[in-house]
């Protein structure tokens, strides 16, 4: 899917901090209507939780960090105006969205709620459904061969 505009922005509706808002919302809602198990590990896990928490919200900052030291736009309902592939994005192309994702397993260990998990889930399948596959496209349009070396050498989400 390519756009005609260059400058047109990728995403409008949904905005993909709102995809991750949602399904915070509904795992609490539904943690507040099926209450947690009682997990025999629980303080273990909150641990855990707590370190998968920071590790996503530092995965964030890095990210927008070298955004903005690259002066690229960090908002996904506007254009492009730089191609990032070093920090974070040198192994994610998605470091923002993988941060996002992150914290809200956090959120579900630290609060003991599973239903944070299969949110989680559901989160970054929408996510690459309605925001990063735009996204990809319109950096194809504006970058051409810079994005297409990139994009064969970095994995959408991790690893490679």
């Amino acid at each position: 899917m390519q756009a005609a505009d260059p400058t047109r922005p990728p995403n409008r509706v949904p905005w993909p901090p709102l995809i991750y808002l949602l399904a915070a919302l509904v795992a609490l809602g539904l943690g507040c209507a099926w209450p947690r198990p009682d997990w025999p590990v629980a303080e273990v896990l909150s641990g855990l939780g707590w370190l998968v928490l920071a590790a996503g919200g530092g995965l964030d900052l890095w990210a927008m960090a070298t955004m903005r030291r690259h002066r690229a736009n960090i908002l996904p309902h506007r254009a492009a105006t730089a191609l990032v592939t070093t920090g974070p994005f040198a192994w994610s192309r998605n470091p923002i969205y993988l941060g996002n994702t992150l914290m809200l397993i956090g959120f579900g260990l630290v609060l003991r709620n599973p239903w944070f998990l299969p949110a989680a889930a559901a989160a970054a399948v929408a996510v690459t459904h309605l925001a990063i596959r735009r996204e990809e496209a319109h950096l194809e349009i504006l970058f051409g061969p810079s994005w297409l070396a990139y994009r064969q050498r970095t994995a959408r989400w991790f690893g490679r």
